[in-house]
């Protein structure tokens, strides 16, 4: 797996052996020390930032915001976009390429935790790695842009294993919703955008527990390379809560215990149930044999009669 982009170690043959020994886990890691006079890290404010991209996209998709970081102050070093095997596989199996990279960029940078923002799909890869693969213990903050919680009925376009964990009603949606948004130690910030044609329905970008911003109107893709997007994250990774006082808390509004916050009830109360009846009627015939859906999703086969 490439865990970071070709620019991150600025072709120094020194950083790439260290980048090598941290990926493979030999010596564990630098001296903070060591590692912050080697990256320029001496600013104990530059936490490390690892950027994770979407559903079949790779690092050079999220590379537009990297910049921004740089230029925004973060070293370059410390500003690092991973690339997963399988951009369309399991969210499952994309946590631990996650855990695998948090782990090299502590070791890079001899940092204790890192930031993490990541964008659509790629979320639900980080939340997993929140929840069960120990990234509670190793991410101060994560950014969720236009990240599908509670899964989107676009999905049944998707393909591949990523594809279908994305169907609402999912097991893997199950699995990740079954305990809230992110563990509590982790501080969180979800951001959506109104015009989100791939997160359907857009209550579905919206997080429980964590601070939730909608911006208008950047499309689903724009969200890694718009302004005032971009000065969210920004913000956010430097100051926390107090930096992104426009964002909605938890019970805020209204709007958290009605029709807005639905996507996070039973899904056969989502939205009243249009979504289901949607799927059912509409989407599930197109759809082949071998296509994954969870079973409550599954048009009950016709009984044969009695005779027959």
């Amino acid at each position: 797996m490439q865990f970071f982009s070709s620019t991150l170690l600025n072709g120094t043959h020194l950083r790439l052996l260290v980048w090598l020994l941290a990926l493979l886990g030999v010596g564990g890691g630098l001296p903070e020390a060591e590692a912050q006079e080697l990256f320029g890290g001496s600013d104990p404010e530059a936490v490390p930032v690892l950027l994770v991209p979407g559903w079949g996209d790779q690092a050079p998709d999220v590379e537009p915001l990297r910049q921004r970081l740089i230029r925004e102050g973060w070293p370059e070093s410390r500003v690092a976009p991973v690339s997963f095997r399988n951009p369309v596989g399991s969210n499952e199996e994309n946590a631990r390429e996650v855990a695998r990279a948090v782990e090299a960029l502590r070791g890079l940078t001899g940092a204790e935790k890192v930031d993490v923002v990541a964008h659509s799909m790629g979320g639900l890869a980080l939340r997993h790695y929140l929840q069960f693969e120990g990234g509670d213990d190793e991410v101060r903050r994560a950014v969720f842009l236009g990240t599908p919680h509670r899964g989107t009925l676009a999905a049944v376009l998707a393909w591949g294993e990523g594809g279908r964990e994305m169907v609402p009603g999912s097991d893997f949606l199950n699995r990740l919703n079954a305990n809230g948004g992110v563990p509590s130690g982790v501080e969180a910030l979800a951001i959506r955008t109104p015009v989100d044609l791939r997160v359907i329905p857009g209550s579905s970008g919206m997080l429980p527990d964590a601070l939730n911003l909608e911006i208008c109107c950047p499309t689903h893709n724009q969200l890694v390379d718009e302004e005032r997007t971009a000065g969210a994250v920004v913000n956010f990774l430097r100051m926390g809560e107090q930096g992104v006082p426009d964002a909605e808390r938890p019970g805020h509004r209204t709007e958290w215990s009605g029709s807005g916050m639905t996507a996070f009830d039973e899904w056969n109360t989502w939205a009243d149930g249009w979504a289901e009846r949607t799927v059912r009627r509409w989407l599930l015939p197109f759809q082949s044999d071998e296509w994954v859906f969870p079973n409550r999703l599954r048009p009950e086969k016709e009984k044969p009669r009695d005779g027959g």
